[in-house]
């Protein structure tokens, strides 16, 4: 009885039989047939054709020479087998040296609470997205916009989000200038998994086994109320010691946990259809290339930068030659790898959690007690993933320059009564839950990000800056985006860049921020609920938008200075402002200088005999000297004394 025939198909390459046929025999550890059969396009083969040790017969179309030297090269690349079983080898998980983890920075700094962006069923309707978009080989604001039923401004916010958060940094998105990310567009796939990853919920903290300690260490909690709670955010805040919030390891796990839920679906998102097979999974291949965009959620390895990418670590495309293309691969075989090593990844933070908690506390996670000093009174902890950590710094003033910082990314934290200076370049920063505090971050290159502070300054050059859940702070920005407010933000204010250090047009150089370009007094409100912090909300709130920034009277615009705290040392030129001062806050300093100029001629030009100008002179110090104490700035006298 003649075999049924078998019908398979492989897309078309249209590459000389020199090219295509090492491709096919050495893109898998299977046996060359086995894979032949699999990607052979259109050709009728009998059933006995398809066991790994029968040639299918189209091979004789190919020269004999040219597939005897290819099979022989397969027989030598593959060693014998030494068990009777045939493991496949993509099952294997990756060294403990080399675990995949989640990219923080898509879930920490391009989360968006704009309510359009969520969608009950992301598969379906990205799905759909990803089919219109799909003539497009880069997306713009515009047909974005019009894919999404949104805003041109919340397309463009979209768009600048993502080139904040992208993982590779070739992509024309993220080396396109301020003004050009909106005609250079994102590439339909990096946008797909951007808008998927919408749907998270952030990790709640967890309640404080001792919440009279915390009250004892904090200082007192704001005077008004909160609009959508009775806790104003930096109570809340407090309301959880920093030990007690969310780890860097329980965020990690949260996010891998997301991840090992969603990676099926995400997986359909990025493979392509098979022409003549079944529904279903085994339908779908992923190709190297887009199976690379995957690396825009997760890494291998603790830093992007070191590790190697996932098309390098998977198996199944590790040993692709560059100058071929790969052969692609069933999207289930690759849901099967990334889930084993996910897993891999969970357990080995689990353990590392376990024994954190039921060990010895390290020094690195003690709690730090708030004393009355300039050295020591908070801690300053690198962690493996490249992030810097300043946390509980109490009346005191502290400074970083880059040599200090182990990474290129800052977290300030919990700091209060104090005067924090990160003169360095950065990629990104976060400042969470401080008070009564004037922070200066060097030059941010990707996104700052300023949550549950209260009556904080922050100084900043940067790309972009986000704002949420903070309340009588002042925001002197140089910033080449529009800055974003969202949350429950009350009485802000922002202004114009006001400060310099000598190497700070250096650092703005090296993190890609253009001096002429400043958004100050254009921030973008979103919503006043977060819809992605896990927290019920009363109804109707979703729609209310934050409340957003007023100027700062330029007549109550001053310069702010920083100490030259390392003399000689740097080799900086930078001796101004280098962002053009608006004209009426122009006009303002001037005005300033030229009143203070007066003053100090009046002074000189006094007639006065020695001994009241004795008395003149008294007097002015005990005038400072009383507004030095009463402002608080007298500790940073002491501090720059002691350093």
């Amino acid at each position: 009885m003649a075999a049924n025939p078998v019908h398979l198909h492989v897309p078309d390459l249209n590459l000389p039989h020199s090219t295509l046929l090492p491709s096919l025999l050495f893109s898998r550890t299977k046996t060359p047939f086995h894979r032949l059969s699999k990607i052979c396009k259109k050709k009728t083969i009998p059933e006995v054709e398809r066991r790994s040790d029968s040639p299918p017969s189209f091979l004789h179309q190919i020269p004999p020479p040219l597939l005897f030297l290819c099979l022989s090269m397969a027989d030598a690349a593959e060693p014998p087998s030494t068990s009777t079983s045939d493991p496949n080898p993509s099952a294997s998980p990756l060294s403990p040296s080399s675990q995949i983890h989640p990219r923080r920075e898509p879930f920490e700094h391009g989360l968006l609470p704009i309510p359009k962006l969520i969608f009950p069923d992301p598969t379906q309707t990205l799905g759909q997205l990803r089919q219109k978009l799909a003539s497009q080989p880069r997306v713009d604001a515009a047909a974005l916009a019009e894919a999404l039923q949104i805003s041109t401004d919340h397309a463009r916010l979209v768009l600048d989000t993502l080139a904040s958060v992208l993982h590779s940094e070739s992509d024309p998105l993220v080396k396109a200038p301020p003004g050009e990310i909106d005609s250079v567009g994102a590439d339909s796939r990096d946008l797909i998994l951007f808008l998927y990853i919408q749907s998270y919920k952030k990790l709640l903290p967890r309640t404080h086994k001792d919440s009279a300690a915390v009250a004892d260490v904090w200082p007192s909690t704001s005077a008004f109320d909160g609009y959508l709670s009775a806790l104003s955010p930096l109570q809340l805040v407090r309301s959880n010691s920093r030990r007690f919030m969310p780890s860097q390891a329980d965020e990690e796990a949260h996010q891998l946990s997301y991840l090992q839920k969603h990676m099926g679906n995400i997986l359909s998102l990025l493979a392509e259809p098979v022409e003549g097979e079944g529904e279903g999974d085994e339908s779908l291949v992923l190709t190297m290339e887009g199976f690379e965009h995957l690396g825009f959620l997760m890494q291998v390895g603790e830093k992007s930068s070191e590790g190697v990418s996932l098309g390098q670590a998977a198996p199944f495309f590790a040993n692709s030659d560059p100058d071929m293309p790969a052969v692609p691969v069933p999207a289930s075989e690759v849901l099967d790898w990334v889930s084993q090593n996910i897993t891999s990844a969970l357990e080995a933070i689990t353990e590392r959690i376990s024994a954190k908690e039921n060990g010895p506390s390290s020094a690195s996670d003690q709690d730090v007690a708030m004393a009355d000093s300039c050295n020591n009174s908070g801690k300053t902890s690198p962690s493996s993933r490249g992030t810097s950590f300043i946390e509980g710094i109490s009346k005191s003033s502290y400074v970083k320059q880059a040599s200090d910082l182990k990474g290129s990314s800052v977290k300030v934290l919990n700091c209060h009564d104090s005067v924090i200076y990160i003169l360095a370049p950065l990629r990104y920063a976060t400042v969470y839950g401080c008070s009564d505090s004037t922070i200066v971050l060097g030059a941010v290159g990707k996104a700052v990000r300023i949550e549950h502070c209260e009556r904080v300054h922050v100084i900043t050059a940067a790309k972009r800056v986000c704002i949420a859940n903070c309340r009588e702070c002042a925001f002197f920005l140089g910033v080449n985006q529009r800055p974003l407010m969202v949350g429950d933000n009350h009485k802000l204010q922002v202004a114009p860049y006001n400060t310099f250090y000598a190497d700070l047009e250096a650092h703005m150089v090296e993190a890609g921020i253009e001096a002429n370009i400043n958004k100050w007094d254009e921030p973008l409100a979103l919503g006043v609920v977060d819809p992605h912090d896990s927290l019920s909300h009363p109804a109707g709130v979703s729609d209310v938008q934050a409340e957003t920034a007023a100027r700062i009277d330029p007549d109550l615009f001053t310069n702010f200075l920083i100490p030259n705290w390392f003399g000689g040392e740097s080799s900086g030129m930078t001796k101004d402002n280098p962002f053009p001062l608006p004209g009426n806050y122009m006009e303002s300093r001037q005005k300033n200088l030229k009143s203070l100029d007066e003053m100090k001629q009046l002074l000189r030009d006094t007639p006065l005999e020695d001994s009241r100008k004795r008395e003149l002179s008294s007097a002015l110090h005990v005038l400072f000297k009383d507004w030095l104490y009463a402002s608080g700035n007298v500790r940073q006298l002491y501090c720059l004394q002691g350093d």
